[in-house]
């Protein structure tokens, strides 16, 4: 935690750090490479930066108890949607020419891991 925080974190902190810590070994399991976790900026935050090949992937991770109320995909509303999309906006100044990305969805339900390819479009 940082200097002033006071380190305890919620059961639901702790799990969607677990859940993005399932995500990323499984996504350098296919041969993505980790560019940068968790890069927040004002307006929005990404859980994951990769790439693969000469694709930068932005990745969402979601975790849900179970299926039910459509899943851990269908719980990226559309507010959501555009947050993501700004963070990418905000990381991709730092490249003069930005590559071509995408938008994945790393989706949990209990124990089932489902990726989500270009799952978002921008």
């Amino acid at each position: 935690m940082g200097l002033f925080g006071t380190g305890t974190r919620t059961a639901k902190q702790v799990e969607g750090q677990a859940a993005e810590d399932a995500a990323l070994a499984y996504l350098q399991q296919q041969g993505l490479k980790l560019l940068q976790r968790n890069f927040r900026c004002k307006g929005g935050e990404i859980d994951l930066i990769l790439q693969q090949q000469d694709t930068l992937v932005f990745v969402e991770v979601r975790k849900r108890a179970d299926a039910r109320f459509g899943g851990a995909a269908a719980s990226i509303t559309a507010s959501k949607q555009a947050r993501l999309i700004l963070a990418a906006q905000v990381f991709l100044q730092r490249y003069r020419v930005p590559p071509s990305c995408r938008f994945d969805v790393v989706a949990f339900e209990g124990t089932h891991l489902s990726w989500i390819k270009n799952a978002i479009e921008a």
